[in-house]
């Protein structure tokens, strides 16, 4: 059975993502919704959707949100029962109405290849609710490497809300905590898919929500994701660069060195740099980029 787990904190578009679930053509799913100590108290919604699915309320007594929500998201995760596959639904997002219909018509498949990562076709959409970006849709079966790669590139999106983990492995691998979660979703997807496959049902839609109460469409806190970023392409390479290949490392490299130069006041930043870099006998890299440091400083001057 399908659990879909929603961490909840914001009801502007939550009732929005409930009608999503009732909607759906298959009901066979139930949902676990961990409130973060939220302000808003959503009961009364709630109330609305008691005959239309199976749920789950927790009301959490302190906010982890506000300083993990990687923790959240853990904890909320802990609610879930006895399903073997899990959706992490954002509160401002929205599924189609076949998404759970769909995922037991590929159901047999998936299992036949073993696959751990199953993720959706996705739509952006805006406070409205309206569509502001094409359909995104991504290979039946794609190497998550090659997913990433492809997306460092500009040719795809991701966000939390459009894939379905193998709730076993995800227990396993979990969420790596990083600030604001930012980027910890994509490595939950490298990481859960053991660095292989990942499975794609495009006939089936999830929305994406932009707006400025998100941490996507939020600018005030561009240095923390920049930090974020800094400690994923990092920890990429440090930990898990065996698992690409020599063009795609070098992906990685570059984007590990725009996050540097983005944020060159940041000590620990040119610290670690240093020590990766040195430490696997990179020293061209190494002069080249203090070229590109000295360029940059002398553009700014």
């Amino acid at each position: 059975m399908l659990a879909i787990v929603i961490p909840y904190y914001k009801r502007a578009f939550f009732n929005a993502t409930l009608q999503s679930l009732k909607h759906q053509t298959n009901k066979n799913f139930r949902v676990y919704i961990g409130d973060d100590a939220s302000s808003e108290n959503p009961s009364d919604v709630l109330n609305n959707y008691g005959e239309d699915f199976s749920f789950v309320y927790k009301r959490f007594e302190t906010n982890l949100g506000g300083t993990s929500l990687v923790k959240q998201w853990h904890r909320c995760l802990e609610l879930v029962e006895d399903e073997k596959w899990v959706m992490v639904l954002c509160d401002d997002d929205a599924i189609g109405e076949n998404c759970v219909e769909e995922f037991y018509n590929n159901l047999k498949e998936i299992e036949q290849l073993s696959i751990n990562v199953i993720r959706y076709a996705t739509i952006v959409i805006d406070k409205h609710g309206e569509q502001i970006s094409k359909i995104h849709n991504h290979p039946k079966i794609e190497k998550s490497t090659d997913f990433l790669i492809r997306k460092l590139k500009g040719g795809s999106r991701s966000s939390l809300s459009e894939y379905v983990f193998r709730k076993n492995v995800l227990d396993e691998v979990k969420f790596k905590e990083l600030p604001l979660a930012w980027y910890s979703d994509y490595l939950a997807v490298l990481e859960c898919s053991y660095f292989e496959n990942i499975f794609t049902i495009n006939n089936a839609i999830v929305s994406f929500r932009l707006s400025d109460l998100n941490i996507t469409g939020n600018t005030d806190d561009l240095v923390i994701k920049n930090e974020a970023t800094f400690q994923y392409y990092y920890y990429l390479l440090r930990e898990k660069g065996h698992f690409f290949e020599s063009e795609q490392k070098e992906q990685l490299h570059y984007r590990l060195e725009k996050t540097f130069l983005d944020n060159k006041k940041n000590i620990k930043f040119w610290l670690k740099f240093s020590k990766y870099y040195w430490g696997n006998f990179y020293f061209k890299r190494y002069l080249l980029f203090l070229e590109k440091i000295l360029k940059s400083i002398k553009l700014i001057k």
